[in-house]
């Protein structure tokens, strides 16, 4: 589990590279798909990640609003902000959580009974998809996107 929210949050940091050399018009336009444009996905993936894990663990979940993150330096220091929580729940995870009941009553009227592994992997996969629509947006400015890769990026050390 570990591993791959450490994949996501390299390839993040890689995209902030990326968002570097691109005009903050570009990384507001409106794109097709996605939540919005280039930022407000960047700002969506972290507020998401944070909050399915504050709500498992109970926690309040109080949401930011995007108006308050109209920059790339913003949308960055929410993420060092809001990681170490998230880290710290992800790096004391063990076996014994995987199959723990996590009751979702936040849709509109509708309780829904979820095991708080698949959730976890939920938050990983939300993440890799919207990976995957920052890469097209890439293509469409000409831009090479940040590599998809897990192979390379040294996340398990062989023996």
């Amino acid at each position: 589990m570990e591993t791959f929210f450490r994949y996501n949050w390299m390839v993040r940091e890689q995209w902030y590279a990326w968002c570097a050399d691109v005009p903050l018009e570009e990384l507001l336009r409106p794109r097709t798909g996605g939540v919005g444009n280039i930022l407000q996905t960047l700002f969506h993936i972290i507020d998401v990640e944070w909050s399915w894990l504050q709500s498992l663990q109970g926690k309040p979940d109080d949401a930011e609003d995007f108006a308050n993150y109209q920059n790339l330096e913003a949308v960055r220091q929410l993420d060092r902000k809001l990681r170490p929580d998230v880290e710290a729940f992800v790096t004391a995870w063990n076996s014994s959580m995987e199959k723990r009941a996590y009751v979702d009553q936040r849709s509109a009227g509708k309780v829904a009974t979820d095991s708080w592994g698949e959730v976890m992997r939920h938050v990983i996969a939300h993440e890799i998809h919207h990976m995957g629509q920052l890469s097209v947006w890439a293509r469409e400015l000409g831009k090479q996107p940040v590599s998809a890769n897990v192979i390379g990026k040294g996340l398990i050390i062989p023996d």
